[in-house]
């Protein structure tokens, strides 16, 4: 730890925050812009035009909060959520969280598998059977014998096709004064439709994978570092977590652009056109096009298929840090598969068990939102832990949460538990 601190001068740090401003931030918000949310989001804009816009600044705060504490943890602790678990909390607490992860990740990297064929299906004439295998063989091919600086610098990459969707939303000349009031006055109304779309936009924007990855990548970029024994890992400077702080503020604001773009493009297209329910992303291109020519269902194709391809194996390789920091496996991106093989088998068996599920069937922008929804449903429980572990002081040192913190981040917990409560009361009912 003494090392940790004497080797972080106020200039070193200062230079890492500024590349970790492009970096760490970035992707996460990116990834948290998957398919599955891109596919909910158009089908709350276009199922209810703009009335659910006020989500996406409500959002933001929620969104940090949760990846921030996330990126602490990994810098002070120097393990992954699920290694910091495993050092504090029983099995049987473990496993229980393990399995809500594994399932949500698993659905949602099948809806995204899905969600990128059916986008590049709008740019070339290819079959869906011949797409999917393709998809999910290349990802893996990347994950797999890519190092973790090369993933590192794709994700960044793939993470500016999302501006698409920027484009996509500013051609579409959504009424300004109407948007403006949608954007600052929350309309909830209580039904299952509704609450059904807010369960899954708050599970999307909070998914159990971001939380996972953040930490883990935080580790990662540690032994990037040279920092490979958790000795060398442990403890983070008051900079260093200043600068993790500005980062995470970076992406989500990233991410929270996307998410607002993608719900008034689908607003000021689909639902103005009277059509409320959204059943493939041709469909969103399609309704684009009268409003704003081509360009715009382009731009909202090559968004889903960037989004998908930095998102699925965020999903998958966290599913597999999860697993392995569980029993105790070695692990890491940085691990050629040699070093780690039941790791990269994790990563392979989530792969195509999420590739299997495209050929049962179901719907691939349905499957999107039910993906959202098994994330809202499951993320409670994850935050819950998250708050507990940031505050042990055996853990964290005097880097526990302060009290703001911990009020933004318990009333963030809360908010997605009553949603997804006053959803399971209106299944009842």
């Amino acid at each position: 730890m003494l090392a940790r601190v004497l080797s972080a001068s106020p200039r070193v740090a200062e230079r890492r925050g500024v590349l970790r401003s492009i970096g760490l931030g970035l992707i996460t918000g990116a990834a948290d812009d998957d398919p599955s949310a891109i596919g909910t989001y158009a089908a709350a804009g276009a199922a209810f035009g703009p009335s659910l816009l006020w989500t996406a600044p409500v959002a933001l705060p929620m969104m940090f909060v949760v990846v921030y504490l996330s990126a602490k943890l990994g810098q002070v602790s120097g393990r992954g959520l699920f290694g910091a678990l495993a050092a504090r909390y029983p099995r049987w607490v473990l496993n229980t969280a393990l399995v809500g992860v594994i399932i949500g990740n698993t659905i949602e990297a099948a809806a995204d598998i899905g969600g990128i064929a059916a986008a590049v299906q709008l740019l070339t004439p290819l079959p869906r059977a011949v797409l999917l295998p393709a998809i999910a063989c290349s990802i893996l091919v990347v994950q797999v014998w890519g190092s973790y600086a090369l993933i590192r610098n794709v994700f960044r990459l793939l993470a500016l096709a999302l501006l698409a969707y920027v484009g996509a939303a500013f051609l579409t000349r959504p009424p300004l004064g109407e948007v403006v009031r949608a954007t600052f006055v929350p309309h909830i109304v209580f039904d299952r439709e509704f609450l059904a779309l807010l369960v899954a936009i708050m599970g999307t924007s909070l998914s159990a994978y971001l939380y996972t990855w953040q930490s883990n990548e935080e580790v990662e970029e540690e032994i990037a570092m040279g920092r490979r024994r958790l000795e060398d890992r442990i403890g983070a400077t008051p900079a260093e977590l200043r600068h993790s702080a500005w980062d995470v503020v970076a992406g989500m604001m990233f991410s929270t652009v996307v998410m607002y773009s993608v719900m008034l493009a689908a607003s000021a297209s689909l639902f103005a056109a009277g059509q409320h329910d959204v059943t493939s992303a041709a469909q969103v291109a399609a309704a684009l096009e009268p409003l704003a020519g081509r360009a715009a269902g382009l731009l909202f194709a090559i968004g889903i298929a960037g989004a998908g391809f930095l998102a699925v194996p965020v999903m998958t390789a966290g599913a597999a840090y999860d697993f392995c920091q569980t029993l105790g496996w070695k692990h890491g991106l940085h691990a050629r598969p040699h070093e780690a093989p039941r790791f990269y088998v994790v990563i392979a068996g989530v792969t195509a068990i999420a590739l299997a599920l495209n050929f049962v069937g179901i719907n691939p922008m349905r499957a999107l939102v039910v993906a959202g929804i098994v994330q809202g449903v499951t993320a409670p429980p994850l935050l819950a832990l998250l708050m507990l572990v940031t505050n042990d002081r055996r853990l964290m040192g005097s880097s526990v949460n302060t009290r703001a913190v911990n009020l933004l981040g318990w009333a963030t917990t809360t908010a997605v538990f009553a949603t997804s409560a006053a959803l399971v009361v209106t299944w009842i009912v």
